[in-house]
């Protein structure tokens, strides 16, 4: 009987660094949106004196969720299938900043929440197909 092999240490380290690395990105920028005047956070991003810049509070909470929920899952194993729908989410509030730098016209503003949905999106695929954390 031959059975297929799991996967390489390697891959699980780059998912955990990954997770970390983006869950503490999107907390600390979510947490930021949330504490931080809209007016001064409106000096730096431009989209926030937007039509949708009424959505600031609910990004923030959103991030903030999501980048908590790129590791806790994982590191308690409660509930660990949580990481790759928190990934998922991430990548949708993503493709939304990207078609929100599209709109404005600030086509360069495209290229950080491009790596971010890309990054994302390798863990939740990692995490849901090729290296799942298994549940305690």
């Amino acid at each position: 009987m031959s059975s297929s092999p799991g996967p390489s240490r390697g891959l699980h380290i780059t998912l955990w660094v990954l997770q970390v690395l983006l869950g503490i990105a999107f907390f600390a920028t979510g947490f930021m949106k949330l504490v931080v005047p809209a007016a001064e956070l409106a000096e730096k991003m431009t989209w926030v004196r937007s039509p949708i810049g009424f959505l600031l509070p609910l990004i923030g909470a959103v991030e903030a969720l999501g980048g908590l929920g790129l590791i806790l899952p994982s590191v308690t194993r409660i509930m660990p299938k949580l990481t790759p729908l928190a990934a998922l989410g991430l990548v949708i509030v993503m493709v939304g900043a990207m078609g929100t730098h599209v709109a404005l016209g600030e086509y360069p503003e495209v290229t950080a929440p491009l790596v971010f949905a890309v990054l994302c999106g390798f863990v939740g695929w990692g995490r849901w197909k090729k290296a799942p954390i298994a549940a305690r």
